[in-house]
């Protein structure tokens, strides 16, 4: 049986391609999207792909996604930094959760290096570029003890 993994991603995400290539490449937010799609059918998971600018329409799908799915990929953007409201959501409920942020938040500005999301995930990964997106749904696939249903 597939897994039923949700990758969702926030703010200015949907301008990947488009915005500061010199941090986020080229590939655009369309390819991406169709890329992780695709590598879910490969490995053995349906892959559905969320994003939003709004908090609130995040933190709705967060607690949608207890009853959809078996775990949640995050790219929070800059919600990353300061939205204790969806960290509270994440917390709530009661499926894994892995941050993935397609830059090395730590090599970039100082207000960058927080996260306020990621301890309510099982881990974070940042700085593989879209390549994090696939390494996220491989552990959620083979090493999440969480994720053993």
């Amino acid at each position: 049986m597939n897994k039923k993994i949700l990758l969702l991603l926030g703010p200015n995400l949907n301008l990947v391609g488009i915005r500061e290539k010199n941090i986020y490449g080229t590939v655009t937010a369309e390819t991406i999207e169709n890329d992780i799609k695709s590598y879910g059918k490969r490995v053995g998971a349906e892959i559905t792909v969320f994003q939003s600018n709004w908090e609130g329409a995040i933190i709705d799908e967060i607690h949608k996604a207890r009853t959809e799915y078996d775990a949640v990929i995050i790219n929070p953007g800059a919600f990353t930094h300061y939205s204790y409201a969806i960290h509270d959501a994440i917390k709530g409920v009661d499926i894994p959760f892995i941050e993935v942020h397609m830059s090395n938040i730590h090599q970039r500005e100082e207000f960058r290096h927080k996260s306020v999301t990621a301890p309510a995930c099982v881990g974070q990964i940042a700085g593989f570029g879209a390549y994090g997106y696939q390494m996220a749904v491989d552990f959620l696939l083979n090493g999440c003890t969480e994720c053993q249903s």
